[in-house]
């Protein structure tokens, strides 16, 4: 009879005996582990970031500062430059552009460099509008790497007393 084949049968259940005996004898953790983060849900966290309504900033309220009851009055919404609608559909194409290449950037092995030069384009073309105003809070978002190594001012960042 051939003996070759119990050998290794016998060689498999020993392994399985030794994993099942291993695993009886390693601790125990409660803890789950945490889902890991994809690209797609980083591209979803810049997205809501980076098309989030404009606000203005609050002011912080110090420790010597008496607190107040939250008035229930709304913010006045940011005034924005108008746009024609030749300018809005330009601006809303170049937007998509930003928020594409800023997807790209996040990529290995991709910078943010058209992304810069979209946002760039945007703040010359349409200084004041809601468009240049999201294109600023884009530059401001990436590493600091980048706002050096593309030199972006700032100038180009500054948000003013919005959020």
């Amino acid at each position: 009879m051939n003996t070759f084949w119990l050998k290794i049968a016998a060689g498999a259940v020993a392994i399985v005996v030794i994993i099942i005996i291993v695993s009886a004898f390693l601790p125990k953790g409660e803890k789950k582990p945490e889902p890991q983060k994809t690209v797609y849900d980083v591209w979803e966290k810049d997205d809501k970031r980076l098309r989030a309504e404009p606000q203005f900033n609050q002011p912080a309220i110090g420790p010597n500062q008496p607190t107040q009851p939250p008035a229930v009055v709304e913010q006045p919404k940011p005034q924005f430059k108008e746009l024609s609608e030749e300018e809005k559909v330009e601006a809303e194409r170049l937007w998509e552009m930003v928020v594409t290449e800023r997807k790209m950037a996040r990529l290995p092995g991709m910078t943010p460099k058209r992304m810069v030069d979209y946002c760039r384009q945007i703040i010359q073309r349409w200084p004041g509008s809601e468009y240049a105003f999201m294109a600023k809070r884009a530059l401001a978002d990436i590493p600091e790497r980048y706002r050096e190594m593309y030199h972006i001012t700032k100038e180009e960042i500054d948000l003013g007393n919005l959020k």
